[in-house]
């Protein structure tokens, strides 16, 4: 079933579908497993381009050669500019370290080297949208509608549990992205909708 917001159409299991991250166990997996980088705009790539110096030295040698070689992003093979990677799989831009959350201390863990910079206070622009919105994905139609996707990823299995456990619906956990993304007037229609689902116990 799809859902019909302003002139964006919404995939129920955005709605219906639980979803938490779990950087415990996880440690960040989806940014260096897969065939392809993060989907950027040609705006997002300006701000890559820009405060790529802030994060320089936060990227591994070979994140660093891929840069000097091809760029920060490329054209895949279905036509959409993405963020270069290391090895056929990792984003250039990620950084590890040790990370203290709520459920304890992730040793190790697999970080946006932007998103880090950004929330340390070094730069004001922290990553494409792409990023923080998956696990949802979007899509310009060729009528110039916008789709929204779940994209299932078996990385992503322990985000779900957590999730169910929390009972936190896929659109809740990402309200601060999708109000990036879409303004804060869409995302209330959105859980207007939303909540007339669940009255309905639509699944």
């Amino acid at each position: 079933m799809i859902i019909e917001i302003g002139d964006t159409l919404v995939s129920m299991d955005i709605i219906t579908e639980r979803f938490c991250c779990d950087l415990a166990k996880c440690k960040g997996r989806c940014c260096v497993e897969g065939d392809a980088g993060a989907p950027v705009t040609l705006d997002e790539m300006v701000q890559i381009e820009d405060n790529l110096d802030a994060v320089w030295g936060d990227l591994s040698a070979s994140a660093q050669s891929v840069i000097d070689a091809q760029g920060v992003a490329y054209t895949d093979v279905e036509g959409e500019l993405v963020t270069s990677i290391v090895n056929g799989k990792d984003c250039v831009f990620t950084c590890y370290q040790n990370l203290d959350t709520p459920d304890g201390m992730v040793e190790n863990c697999c970080l946006c080297a932007y998103e880090r910079a950004y929330r340390s206070g070094k730069i004001k622009w922290c990553k494409p949208i792409s990023c923080a919105l998956y696990p949802i994905r979007v899509k310009t139609l060729r009528n110039g509608m916008t789709a929204l996707a779940y994209n299932r990823w078996d990385v992503c299995r322990d985000a779900v549990e957590k999730g169910r456990q929390l009972d936190m619906p896929l659109y809740r956990f990402l309200r601060e992205p999708l109000i990036n993304r879409f303004g804060e007037q869409w995302y209330q229609e959105l859980c207007s909708v939303a909540e007339e689902i669940e009255k309905q116990g639509i699944q």
